[in-house]
C-alpha cells in the first residue's frame, strides 16, 4: 500500500484529498506528533464542518477528552458552580472511604486526589486549585483518618498542601491573603 493510501486509512480520509500532503506524509511516516504551532496551522486551514467532525471524534475517543469538551461548553462560564459540583464530588469520596485499613484507605485517597486534579486540569485556573486542594485536605484533616501515624497518608497530605503554597504564590494578593487564612487551619 502506498504512503498517500496508508495516510488516508489513519486519517479517515479515503478517497478526500488532505489541505498538506507534504506535512502529513512527514508526520506519518516517522509517526511523530505534530507541534502545537503545527496543529494551530492546519486547524487553521481546516473548514469549519471538519473541525466539528474532529472534535467530536476526539470526544468519542478518549473519555477525558469528552469530559474537557463538556466543562468548555456548558461549565466554563461558571466557574464557582463547578467548584461547587467538583466539591460534592469529593464529600461523596469522603463518604465512601473505607478506614479499616491504611492500604484501603491510601488508595482510595489516591482516586478522589487523581480524580480532582484532572478537574482542577480542566480549569486551569490557579484559584480552582487552591479552593479545591484546600476542600480536599480539610476534608482528609476533618475525617478521622489518622493520617499523622501513617507515612504514607501524611505524605499525601504534605505534598497538597505543597501544591496548595505553590498555587496560591501565582494568585492575585488578595486572593492570596484569603486562601492562605484557610491554609493555616489546616
Amino acid at each position: 500500500m502506498k504512503l498517500s493510501g496508508l495516510k488516508d486509512l489513519f486519517t479517515g480520509q479515503a478517497g478526500k484529498k488532505a489541505v498538506n500532503t507534504k506535512t502529513n506524509a512527514v508526520y506519518l511516516a516517522s509517526m511523530k506528533t505534530a507541534s502545537i504551532q503545527e496543529l494551530k496551522q492546519e486547524l487553521q486551514a481546516t473548514a469549519q464542518p471538519k473541525l466539528l467532525e474532529l472534535c467530536l471524534r476526539l470526544a468519542k475517543f478518549k473519555k477525558e477528552n469528552k469530559e474537557l469538551l463538556t466543562f468548555l461548553l456548558f461549565e466554563a462560564h461558571d466557574e464557582e458552580g463547578y467548584i461547587n459540583s467538583v466539591k460534592k464530588m469529593i464529600d461523596e469520596g469522603f463518604t465512601e472511604l473505607p478506614k479499616s485499613t491504611t492500604y484501603l484507605t491510601k488508595k482510595s485517597l489516591r482516586k478522589i486526589l487523581r480524580i480532582t486534579n484532572r478537574y482542577i486540569k480542566y480549569t486551569a485556573s490557579k484559584q480552582a486549585e487552591t479552593a479545591l486542594l484546600i476542600y480536599f485536605c480539610s476534608k482528609m484533616k476533618n475525617s478521622g483518618i489518622r493520617y499523622q501515624k501513617s507515612t504514607v497518608l501524611n505524605n499525601i497530605y504534605e505534598q497538597q498542601l505543597k501544591k496548595i503554597r505553590s498555587a496560591l504564590d501565582k494568585l492575585h494578593e488578595d486572593l492570596q491573603y484569603d486562601y492562605r487564612k484557610e491554609l493555616d487551619l489546616l
